[in-house]
């Protein structure tokens, strides 16, 4: 009754004379003058009503100066969600009313600025990104220059939070000198480069920075170097400068007890850490009053929380409490990924659930080294299966649950948008290489947080009603498959300190921990780059043998030398690897021919996670091949065998061949989802650190982000192209290529390369690829038999049977039986049915005068 009086009064105060601007401008100074969370109710209550009424432009800014002091009250009582959507309809407001010059009123300093920060502390970097821009853009425009080096230092705090030490290093040197910055704003570029360089391992003297920066910069130096002692000293004159000169946040005090505590922990007192650590968290939970862990049900979406959760597993040395405070960390980390919306923030954040991951598996491997309780390896396989491929993962399940509900308008809108932001995060990558022109990447860049909210608000609404199911598969029904696949499955995970591997067959499961030392990262990295160039192998065949069956037992492969069928789960540098090349055997012989290659033996499939593995595989109506030969005639990209690729294609199956200028880009987007199986001759390239994965067509490139935004339903793709398998690593999500962009888009089963490939072995490689798929309906069989064809052929010398020749190409996906096998079966059975026919009928006409005896006739054995 209380509340609707108050709401009553204000809007009364129009219809006594004063306007509806004066009343938001006289209802937020009441809130500014006495916030508390009674306030903040009555003002929350107004703004729903305010809302109803603005019209004008001075309305509307006087609602967003209201919802800008609202985000800055929630900001700061910890509610990070509903202060960044306070803040977002904020900027929305502004920029739809055209509100930039119509006022004084400064829109970076009240909501973009505190956004942008928002952002950072959720871990939604994507948008921290975009909306520093943003306001970097709007501020430059404007001649704000403090505004502007302010952005460019919170653009470097953000890249430094993400480890990307080379761009933090490029923005100060943009700032540092810049005439207009001002001396705070330098020692800060200074600090924040400082601890780049210390972060990164780029700073060599520490004494030349010890007297003369912040002692935060003196108290991580001595940290770096393991001076915990001085460390702690260093970090209480941090503490109590930053507790007497600033009026903290309950958060931000939270966090300085969090880096207290770890010091605590470098300094081996666990009854001080804990104590730190139980000080943080009624800072940020009022109401919890008992010592040691929390309610999942009590947390929020807070990173803080996980820094607390991850130092008490630290301290922990019972292992049942350590995994309960881990399992803590990653229900705070599933919260805020609630909020994410791009794959390129749920990517960046994996870095450190990999981290959290290995600890638990480790303590996992460790309690079942003790006990040989099977369970435990069946949740540390779980820890593993959890931390890869998520992005691909979430997106088979939306377009999952589409299929589902296909009729769902709010499904359909919301794959609609997911589509739209992956287009419109292409087109920015592409404006940020090429033109670089401010206007436009602003422009781009404000769309992609418009449409980051739009999803955000969509997701919230669907979730309530059909919440997108992580579909954690139970291990009987993946040794289920394997029994019907006949196959045993390999999976890796690569961590800091070692390298697991998970091996399940159809009966059991076991795990092997391999140290991942310089030397082991070595071996693996030296045998990858005996593929750099086809004459590394051929000038030295004996160092390629010791190499390839070095890895093959060093990787503990030997032991599934029973299995008939391997699917191989790589990871890390292992996604590089090309496993049909080792040896299973040590070998004199110069003849590739009649070297013990692994392939030979048992046949080799891979696969993202097991997830996929087990994944329905729904292909297209559409029977027929869709291929696209660009040819690149007359130029010094031509590809002289790719026109007898399309033409053994042609003879094969049913085609649609796009050949020369008609393999443009627009003809394959147009036709792509069309097709159950695709075919691509061309050129292709892995990228680097900043250009994205790129495949050609006749008249354009294709890149990685642009496929992201592609709706495929496709069985099978081929990409004949170099490095299509390649591209920048993320842990979990492995290779960022062009394979996976596909992936991405739909594709179920793939055939890609990891190096760049000959193009006549390539072409003959192909020939027998779908000859043999013809037969057998099997691209898990016709992988491994085009290389058995290629390695037989004796129109092939010894040289250009290299494993640089036809290794390259691998297959993910499902272990389709071989069709012509099954045909040979029926064909058997059927002769052998007519057989057994004949010789009845052969039988009853040779005994036909038995049969026509009366009865009286047959005598009787009693």
């Amino acid at each position: 009754m209380t509340k609707l009086c108050f709401i009553l009064f204000f809007t009364g105060l129009i219809s006594f004379g004063q306007t509806l601007e004066e009343t938001i401008y006289s209802a937020t100074e009441t809130f500014i003058s006495n916030q508390n969370s009674a306030s903040f109710r009555r003002i929350e209550s107004l703004e729903t009503v305010f809302k109803d009424q603005v019209k004008t432009k001075d309305e509307q800014l006087a609602l967003v100066f209201l919802q800008s002091h609202k985000g800055y009250y929630l900001n700061n009582s910890s509610k990070l969600e509903a202060a960044i959507s306070t803040y977002e309809d904020a900027i929305k407001r502004f920029n739809s009313n055209a509100l930039s010059g119509y006022s004084d009123f400064d829109i970076i300093e009240n909501c973009l600025k505190p956004l942008g920060n928002l952002y950072i502390k959720t871990g939604n970097y994507t948008n921290a990104i975009s909306t520093i821009n943003q306001y970097i853009f709007l501020a430059e425009k404007s001649n704000q220059t403090p505004h502007q080096i302010s952005g460019g230092i919170n653009l470097a705090k953000l890249y430094y939070s993400i480890g990307n030490y080379d761009m933090v290093f490029k923005i100060v040197n943009t700032y540092i000198n810049h005439s207009n910055a001002s001396n705070d704003q330098k020692q800060k570029l200074r600090e924040i480069n400082l601890e780049s360089q210390i972060a990164s391992g780029k700073l060599l003297d520490y004494t030349t920075f010890s007297n003369s920066l912040h002692s935060s910069n003196n108290y991580k130096i001595a940290l770096q170097k393991g001076d915990y002692a001085i460390a702690f000293s260093e970090f209480q004159k941090f503490k109590n400068h930053r507790i007497s000169n600033k009026k903290l946040s309950k958060r931000n005090l939270a966090k300085l007890h969090v880096e207290e505590a770890q010091l605590y922990l470098f300094l081996n007192k666990p009854k001080a850490t804990s104590r730190s650590l139980q000080t943080a968290l009624t800072l940020l939970l009022p109401n919890f009053k008992g010592n040691g862990l929390p309610n999942k049900s009590d947390l929020y979406a807070e990173n803080t929380f996980i820094d607390i959760f991850d130092l008490y597993a630290e301290m922990e040395s019972r292992p049942e409490r350590a995994l309960q405070s881990f399992d803590l960390s990653f229900h705070v980390a599933h919260l805020l990924e609630n909020s994410w919306t791009s794959q390129e923030t749920k990517i960046l954040n994996e870095t450190n659930n990999r981290i959290r991951s290995e600890k638990c598996i480790d303590i996992l491997y460790n309690l079942y080294k003790q006990t040989k309780n099977k369970d435990l390896l069946l949740k540390a396989f779980q820890y593993s299966e959890n931390s890869k491929a998520s992005t691909l993962k979430e997106m088979f399940l939306i377009k999952k649950r589409l299929k589902q509900y296909p009729e769902d308008s709010l499904l359909q809108k919301e794959f609609g948008l997911l589509k739209a932001q992956e287009r419109i995060t292409s087109l920015l990558i592409k404006e940020q290489l090429e033109a670089n022109r401010p206007t436009i990447i602003n422009d781009l860049s404000m769309k992609l947080q418009e449409l980051s909210v739009q999803i955000k608000s969509l997701k919230t609404v669907i979730n309530q009603s059909q919440p997108l199911r992580n579909d954690i598969f139970e291990i009987k029904e993946l040794q289920d498959k394997l029994l019907e696949d006949q196959a045993v499955l390999v999976a890796y995970f690569w961590g800091n300190k070692a390298l697991y591997q998970f091996t399940v067959s159809n009966k059991t499961i076991s795990l092997n921990q391999m140290v991942l030392n310089e030397s082991f990262k070595r071996q693996i990295l030296d045998f990858i780059h005996l593929f750099d160039e086809a004459s590394i192998i051929n000038n030295n065949i004996e160092n390629f043998t010791n190499k390839a069956y070095k890895l093959f037992k060093s990787l503990d492969l030997q032991k599934l030398s029973e299995n008939k069928n391997i699917v191989i789960i790589p990871d890390g540098l292992l996604n590089f690897v090309p496993f049909e090349t080792l040896l299973s055997a040590e070998t004199s012989t110069t003849s590739f021919v009649n070297m013990p290659f692994w392939f030979k033996s048992q046949s080799i499939a891979y696969n993202s996670s097991a997830f996929f593995y087990l994944a329905t595989r729904m292909g297209a109506s559409n029977d027929s091949l869709l291929g696209f030969f660009p040819v690149f005639e007359n130029t010094n990209k031509q590809l002289v065998y790719s026109i007898e690729e399309a033409k053994a294609i042609e003879n094969e199956m049913p085609s649609s061949i796009f050949i020369n200028t008609k393999a443009t880009l627009s003809n394959f987007l147009k036709n792509a989802s069309k097709y159950n199986t695709i075919h691509l001759s061309t050129h292709a390239s892995s990228g680097d650190f900043v250009k994205p994965a790129t495949i050609d067509f006749y008249d354009d490139t294709l890149n990685l982000n642009e496929l992201y935004s592609l709706n495929l339903d496709t069985n099978l793709i081929v990409l004949s192209a170099c490095e299509t398998g390649v591209g920048k690593l993320y842990k979990g999500e492995g290779a960022m290529s062009i394979a996976r962009g596909f992936q991405y888009a739909g594709a179920q089963n793939l055939v890609f390369s990891l190096w760049p490939i000959n193009d006549m072995s390539t072409s003959q490689l192909m020939q027998s690829f779908y000859k043999n798929l013809n037969i057998s309906q099997s691209a898990f069989y016709s992988n491994r038999q085009s290389k058995l064809d290629y390695l037989q052929d004796n129109t092939i010398s010894n040289i250009k049977k290299s494993p640089y020749y036809w290794g390259a190409f691998v297959y993910y996906g499902a272990l389709e039986p071989n069709k012509s096998q099954d045909l040979v079966f029926y064909v058997v059975l059927g002769v052998l049915f007519v057989l057994v026919l004949v010789f009845l009928i052969f039988k009853y006409k040779s005994s036909a005068p038995f049969f026509n005896e009366t009865p009286a006739n047959i005598t009787m054995r009693k």
